[in-house]
């Protein structure tokens, strides 16, 4: 089907593999499929699908603080966008691998041993949000002076001097 996400077979083995582990899917019209899995799920996750479905390497990571939203969640969401260079059919999709983390204290295993990719990606979350990559290889300020005391700057609840 023309209006399917590439990934559809995909998540559907992850959620097969994965049961309980597998909190939320979502496809919109744009082909582009969310997938959200508990933190201590998310490295077999992202080894299944490296080994599984030539998942090879991230594209991005963006964190999300989720506190201001309409469901006024406590929680900050980690999301990695990851496709696949080797197979074709995957290609004209976007598949983001989602963890949702407490405020109070984020904290998730690192990706880098399954993508390498995602190295500067983790670093730049874990500076603007305050997310901590257990296992990080080299998880150091990227951007912001290392004087720097305050609030992660992307968190909601950041105000800026001056403001």
């Amino acid at each position: 089907m023309s209006g399917e996400s590439p990934f559809a077979g995909v998540v559907e083995a992850v959620k097969q593999r994965f049961g309980d582990s597998v909190k939320e899917v979502k496809v919109d019209a744009k082909k582009i499929t969310k997938l959200v899995v508990d933190a201590s799920a998310v490295v077999d996750v992202a080894r299944y699908l490296r080994d599984n479905f030539g998942i090879d390497h991230v594209k991005a990571v963006t964190g999300v603080d989720l506190i201001k939203l309409a469901k006024k969640e406590d929680r900050i969401e980690v999301v990695y966008q990851v496709g696949s260079y080797s197979r074709e059919e995957l290609r004209g999709g976007v598949l983001n691998l989602s963890v949702k983390l407490d405020r109070s204290s984020p904290e998730m295993p690192s990706l880098c041993g399954i993508w390498p990719s995602a190295e500067y990606h983790e670093r730049e979350t874990y500076e603007m949000l305050g997310v901590v990559f257990k296992e990080h290889p080299n998880l150091t300020r990227l951007l912001l002076p290392e004087f720097w005391s305050d609030k992660p700057p992307l968190r909601k609840d950041y105000e800026a001097p001056g403001r």
